[in-house]
C-alpha cells in the first residue's frame, strides 16, 4: 500500500482558542500545510465525551474555532477542514475497532486516567472511555499519516497505532499506522503547565489589547524576585517562557539580564506584552474580516467536508471489503 505524507489535526470544539493552541498547534499547522496535504478536523463528536449535556456549547464555538483556524492563516486551499459528526464513515469505522479493542487496554491509557482524575469520574460513560478508539477511526478514515499532538496526547497515538496494527493483521493491511509529531507546550499565566480556557489561565485569540494588558498584569514570575535589582531564575518564570515563544531572538539577553538583576519583571512584562500584541494585531484583523463573512465560512466548511467524504468513503470500502462484509458489492 503506497500513500503521500498527510497530516491529520484538529480540536475538540468546547471553546475558542487561546496562545497556548496557537505555540502549541498552530504554528506547525501553517509550517506543515506549506510541506504535507493537511486536514484539520473539528472535533465535535468528541466534544460530546465531556459537553454531551451543553450541546449549545459545541454548536456555538464551531464556528469560534473555524474563525480562529482561518484568522491565523490556515489556508482553505492547502488545508482541508471539515466537521466530524458530517463524517458517518468515522462512527462506522469506531464500531468496528470496538470489536477488538479490550475495557482494560482503555482504562490503562494514561491521558484517559489522567483526564478521568482531573474531571473528578468515578465511574467513566462509555463514549469518555472509548473516546482513543474514536480518535483512531479519524486518523484511519482519512489515512494519515503524521498527527501533530502534544506530549500528553502520546498515548493515544500509540493506542491508535495497535488498533490499526490489529485491524491489518486480523483483516489485510488497508490502514496506515500513523506517527505523532510532538508539538511544544505553553504555560499558563499562573504558571500552570498548561495553558487552558477551564484553568482560567489562558489568553484567546481574539482578546483585545486591553484584556491583553490585564491578563499579563497577573502572569507569574519568579517569586523569590521581591526587589528590581535582585538576581533572578528565568527556568521559574512564566514571562520568560513567553519571551522563548513570542521573542527568541532575545531570549539570550533576557536571560542574562534577569539572571543579574539589570532587568526588571515589570519592564520584562512589558516587552512580552508588546510582542503579544504584535503577533495578535493581524489575527484580529483577519477575524473581524471573516466574521462580516458568514457565508465563506460556510463554504469552505462544505468543501473541506464534502472532499474528506470522499476519502471516507473510499476507506470504507476497502475496509469492508478487507473485513468481507462488502455483502452486495
Amino acid at each position: 500500500m503506497s500513500i503521500q505524507e498527510r497530516v491529520l489535526t484538529g480540536d475538540r470544539i468546547t471553546g475558542k482558542l487561546h496562545l497556548g493552541h496557537y505555540v502549541g498547534s498552530l504554528q506547525n499547522r501553517l509550517r506543515l500545510q506549506e510541506q504535507y496535504e493537511t486536514f484539520i478536523l473539528l472535533a465535535d463528536v468528541q466534544a460530546l465525551t465531556t459537553h454531551f449535556d451543553k450541546p449549545k456549547v459545541i454548536s456555538d464555538n464551531l464556528r469560534n474555532v473555524a474563525l480562529d483556524y482561518l484568522s491565523v492563516e490556515l489556508d482553505p486551499n492547502k488545508s482541508t477542514i471539515y466537521i466530524q459528526s458530517m463524517i458517518p464513515e468515522i462512527a462506522e469505522l469506531t464500531v468496528y475497532f470496538s470489536m477488538f479493542v479490550t475495557v482494560n487496554s482503555l482504562r490503562h491509557n494514561p491521558t484517559i486516567k489522567t483526564e478521568a482524575m482531573e474531571r473528578g469520574y468515578t465511574d467513566m460513560y462509555y463514549g469518555f472511555l472509548g473516546y482513543p478508539v474514536s480518535q483512531a477511526a479519524d486518523m484511519a478514515i482519512c489515512k494519515a499519516t503524521l498527527i501533530p499532538v502534544g506530549e500528553d496526547q502520546i498515548p493515544h497515538i500509540e493506542h491508535a497505532r495497535k488498533i490499526v496494527r490489529r485491524f491489518n493483521d486480523l483483516y489485510a493491511p488497508v490502514l496506515v499506522e500513523p506517527k505523532a509529531l510532538v508539538g511544544q507546550r505553553l504555560e499558563g499565566l499562573d504558571g500552570n503547565s498548561k495553558m487552558s480556557k477551564s484553568m482560567g489561565n489562558a489568553i484567546f485569540l481574539d482578546s483585545s489589547p486591553e484584556e491583553v494588558q490585564q491578563q499579563m498584569k497577573r502572569a507569574k514570575t519568579d517569586p523569590g524576585r521581591v526587589h528590581k535589582h535582585d538576581p533572578g531564575n528565568p527556568d521559574i518564570c512564566t514571562i520568560y517562557a513567553y519571551h522563548e515563544a513570542f521573542r527568541p531572538d532575545e531570549c539570550s539577553e533576557i536571560r542574562e539580564g534577569c539572571k543579574r538583576g539589570t532587568i526588571g519583571c515589570a519592564a520584562c512584562k512589558q516587552q512580552v506584552t508588546a510582542a503579544i500584541h504584535e503577533l495578535l494585531e493581524p489575527i484580529r484583523e483577519k477575524r473581524s474580516y471573516y466574521e462580516q463573512r458568514p457565508d465563506v465560512i460556510n463554504e469552505i466548511l462544505a468543501e473541506g467536508t464534502k472532499r474528506t467524504q470522499k476519502i471516507a468513503k473510499s476507506t470504507m470500502d476497502e475496509v469492508r471489503e478487507a473485513m468481507g462484509i462488502n455483502y452486495l458489492g
